[in-house]
Parts: C-alpha cells; sequence; structure tokens
C-alpha cells in the first residue's frame, strides 16, 4: 500500500480545519487587531522587534545597496520591515500583504517617510493587498524576497515557499525574520511563561481580542523546531 501522505505543515489556529478556515481565522485576527498593532509589536517584543529589522536589513545590505534591485516584503503587515529595508539602501521596495487594514496604515507611514541621510529622496514603495499563496506577480520578477513575523501565519508553509521560488529571480535571496519556540532550558522556561501566560493577557486587553494573543504562542509551537528550520 502506498504510504500516508505527511499532513500539511501550516498555520491552524483553533477552530480551522482546512486551508482556508485558516487563512480566514488568520486574515480577520490581523484585520480586529490592525489599529493597534504598532503599539502591541512594540511592547510586547520589549522593543526588540525593531533591533532584529535593522539587523535583518544589514544582512541584506548588498542587495539594497543596488538601485536596480526589487524586493518584495510579504506578509508585511504595516511596513515595518519594508521600511527598515528602505531605509537601508537605494533599492525598490514592494510590500503584500492579505489585511486591507493593516495596509491601510502602512500606506499612512509610507507617506510620511522621510529620506535617510544618503538618499535624496526616499525609494517609491507600492502596497498591494495579496495572499502569500497566489501571488500577483510574474515569475522571476525579485531579487530579494523578504518576510518578518509573517510566514508562520501561513496555511501551508511548502505552498508559500514555492510560491516565493517562483517570483524569486534565479540566484535571488530569500531572507525569512521568524520565530522557534526554544529548547527547554532557561531561555525556554522563560518564553513559555510569556508568551503563554503573560502576552496573551496584556494582548487581548490593548486589543480588544485575546483570541489572537493566545493564537500567537500557539503558531510558534506549529512552526518548525530549531533544529528542523534551514538559516543562514
Amino acid at each position: 500500500m502506498a504510504e500516508a501522505a505527511a499532513p500539511v505543515k501550516g498555520t491552524r489556529p483553533e477552530g480551522a480545519v482546512t486551508e482556508a478556515d485558516a487563512s480566514k481565522k488568520v486574515r480577520e485576527m490581523f484585520t480586529q487587531i490592525a489599529p493597534r498593532y504598532d503599539l502591541l509589536n512594540h511592547l510586547l517584543s520589549l522593543q526588540l522587534d525593531r533591533l532584529w529589522r535593522a539587523r535583518a536589513a544589514r544582512r541584506l545590505q548588498p542587495i539594497l545597496d543596488r538601485p536596480d534591485a526589487l524586493v518584495l516584503d510579504l506578509c508585511c503587515g504595516t511596513g515595518d520591515l519594508a521600511f527598515a529595508l528602505a531605509r537601508a539602501g537605494k533599492a525598490r521596495i514592494i510590500g503584500a500583504d492579505f489585511a486591507h487594514p493593516m495596509l491601510v496604515r502602512a500606506r499612512e507611514k509610507s507617506a510620511a517617510l522621510a529620506p535617510s541621510p544618503n538618499q535624496s529622496a526616499a525609494p517609491p514603495m507600492t502596497f498591494f493587498e495579496a495572499d502569500a499563496l497566489r501571488l500577483p506577480f510574474a515569475g522571476a520578477s525579485f531579487d530579494l524576497v523578504s518576510s518578518a513575523f509573517g510566514f508562520r501565519n501561513l496555511a501551508n508553509y511548502e505552498a508559500g515557499l514555492r510560491e516565493i521560488q517562483r517570483v524569486l529571480k534565479p540566484g535571488g535571496t530569500i531572507a525569512i525574520l521568524e520565530f522557534t519556540e526554544p529548547p527547554d532550558g532557561l531561555l525556554g522556561d522563560f518564553y513559555r511563561w510569556y508568551f503563554c501566560k503573560v502576552l496573551p493577557r496584556i494582548g487581548g486587553l490593548i486589543s480588544g481580542d485575546r483570541s489572537a494573543y493566545t493564537y500567537l504562542p500557539k503558531s510558534v509551537a506549529r512552526f518548525f523546531r530549531p533544529p528542523n528550520l534551514p538559516h543562514s
């Protein structure tokens, strides 16, 4: 008998059975928390989210310094990684997300974006409403595809990587900034206390949607463990 197919690896919010269910619930969550999303990101990460994005931009500097480079920031949310990449160089940055209120906020922030000291003008930025599993871009379009804290929310990780590969130029770069669950030990114990006990209470109180912040640690637990996560 043929071996049973391995279960699809992807996020599954509570009550979601199919990929379509998962996508719908994730979109509803991010739509609900969009007005306070930036505040909660900075507050609940103790401002470390800014540091992580800046470090990612520095790692990608050789691509970002090229005026001819085209960059797609996938699951861009309100655009914080896209802005960090834009400040770091001269490449053109495009953001894509499927939660409309997040993109509204990203466009507002983009309009107020000041050029960095080594730029005469801020690079043009465009934001598209799009599903990460069905992107509205031609194949081999981008020199870099990035994602910060969004890839974990895809309903099918393998399909997401295939779509990224499709739109990436040959020899292009994929940069995914994401959480994994720490192994047992002091760091893992602190993570499980903070993310499973403290974060859902604070996030739920401020956002008005506790389900979004009980979902967060569960989505991390479902994501790849560090030994299984390719990285460079």
